[in-house]
């Protein structure tokens, strides 16, 4: 598993080192624009109160109308050097359906939010569904040595997606196409870390769902195996943990005024999150939240995700109050819920 997680890790820094060796040579004033706008953001908050980004119009890349949804593939942007994919896929007959924001473990790309059965599952029973990948993933690897990567420069990673959440958030009040009243965020790994730390901030986001979220920094440091054994010795250290450490769900989870919180944890996924936190997350749960634990993952999906069933909790969560939306979001039909519950 450890070399598993190393070997997909050094293809992706590798891949994406060739695309940024590319962009540089093409345009020699990124690493100034990347630069210049570190000084717009702070990454020392979740919250974007001590921050200053501004978004430039959205750029509506491609529209794919089919029968059951409507999905939209836009360029947003807040940073000079970090356009976001985003992708907002929205019922085809619902006015303003509740959202839910997806958000994926490290490494993310976007092909998932261009697939058609997860457009189909997603969105099925009346519900929207958004998603793009957290910094440092994907497309939003750029202009940066590869020996700089999601977990080196976590404290910035982190940061600037819970930001993203929040902003994202704004972009989709300024549509108005979607239930700003009834909104979701599903978080797997690092994207439950994220999701954490967003809901800690933005009153906006009424359930979170997380599948095996990193934390509990000092434990996670010392043995995931997310992290190559070479490279760990830097995060171990004091000054690298501090820098984090407002950023562990084990200390936002308690706090959190989130109206309902749902955590799932793989006992077969400690290679990537320790057992001890593991346990420190489920111990950090608010008194209100559900937890369930699965001996593996192929039992998580058989009992939970199967289907096209892994958002069904999180959707009901958030179904509105609004009678004539609730008749359109009622559950789904087995057949609109077939595939493989990614």
């Amino acid at each position: 598993m450890e070399n598993k997680y190393f070997f997909m890790r050094s293809l992706f820094r590798i891949a994406l080192g060739w695309v940024t060796w590319i962009a540089l040579a093409m345009c020699p004033t990124a690493s100034a624009q990347s630069t210049s706008a570190l000084g717009a953001e702070d990454f020392s908050a979740a919250s974007l109160a001590s921050s200053r980004l501004h978004s430039e119009p959205p750029e509506l890349v491609e529209r794919d109308q089919e029968p059951d949804y409507i999905s939209e593939w836009v360029t947003i942007r807040w940073r000079p050097d970090d356009p976001i994919y985003l992708y907002v896929v929205r019922p085809a007959k619902v006015r303003k359906p509740p959202v839910v924001i997806y958000l994926y473990d490290y490494p993310a790309e976007t092909d998932i939010f261009r697939d058609d059965d997860w457009c189909r599952r997603a969105t099925a029973g009346g519900y929207a569904a958004v998603g793009f990948v957290p910094a440092l993933n994907g497309q939003r690897y750029h202009d940066r040595p590869m020996k700089e990567w999601f977990v080196s420069e976590l404290q910035e990673a982190l940061a600037e997606s819970a930001h993203d959440v929040q902003m994202v958030l704004n972009y989709l009040a300024d549509r108005a196409d979607v239930d700003m009243a009834n909104v979701g965020v599903f978080g797997a790994g690092a994207g439950g870390t994220i999701a954490v730390m967003a809901a800690s901030v933005d009153s906006r986001i009424k359930a979170i769902d997380l599948l095996d979220p990193w934390g509990d920094w000092p434990v996670w440091m010392q043995k995931s195996a997310v992290i190559p054994d070479e490279e760990r010795p830097a995060y171990v250290k004091p000054e690298f943990l501090k820098n984090v450490a407002d950023f562990d769900p084990v200390k936002l989870l308690p706090g959190l005024k989130t109206q309902r919180i749902r955590l799932n944890q793989l006992n077969d996924d400690f290679p990537s999150t320790p057992e001890e936190a593991k346990k420190q997350m489920e111990a950090a749960l608010p008194p209100t939240a559900e937890h369930r634990r699965f001996e593996t993952s192929i039992a998580f999906y058989r009992e939970v995700a199967s289907d096209g069933r892994v958002s069904d909790w999180l959707k009901l969560q958030i179904k509105t109050t609004d009678p004539k939306i609730r008749e359109a979001t009622r559950e789904a039909p087995p057949s609109a819920r077939s595939g493989s519950g990614k």
